[in-house]
């Protein structure tokens, strides 16, 4: 008969334990995955992002054009979901190119906003590419454009619908 109190003694408590222990490991465990499949959303966005700008660059780059313009619609998802959630992202374009360097790099930065998460992409480019430093919200892009005059290139990013 005294074994039996022990064992209730013993097990009692971790069943108890058990109990709250069990939805806080469950949670940690869906928050771990949900910012881990929106991270991974991200970076497949700014791969889009980057590949069209790349793409855009050396199509008017092209000898055969001396000056015009080109557009590209992008169709790149406004908001990353969360489950129930959906986050816009912060889109920033910045210079990465180093010093001396016959290319330009461009950093195509991704960033979450009202959550963590971010993704980046550099973007190779030729030394006639130039394009303004800065950031806009993912509800305020819709297309690209690069413009080609006196061998320069002007790449873009404009909004609306």
């Amino acid at each position: 008969m005294a074994h039996i109190t022990i064992e209730y003694m013993i097990m009692i408590p971790l069943l108890i334990l058990q109990i709250f222990i069990f939805p806080i490991v469950a949670v940690t465990v869906m928050n771990v995955w949900s910012n881990s499949r929106m991270t991974v959303e991200l970076q497949e966005v700014s791969g889009h992002l980057a590949s069209s700008v790349q793409q855009l660059y050396f199509s008017i780059n092209h000898a055969s054009i001396a000056s015009g313009s080109l557009t590209a619609k992008l169709s790149v998802p406004i908001v990353i979901q969360d489950g129930y959630n959906g986050y816009n992202y912060m889109i920033t374009l910045s210079d990465a190119t180093n010093q001396g360097s016959a290319i330009k790099v461009m950093n195509l930065t991704l960033s979450l906003i009202g959550t963590r998460g971010s993704a980046s992409t550099l973007i190779t480019l030729g030394q006639n590419a130039n394009w303004t430093s800065s950031s806009f919200d993912s509800n305020n892009i819709s297309q690209i454009n690069a413009t080609k005059t006196s061998g320069n290139i002007l790449l873009s990013f404009q909004g609306g619908a």
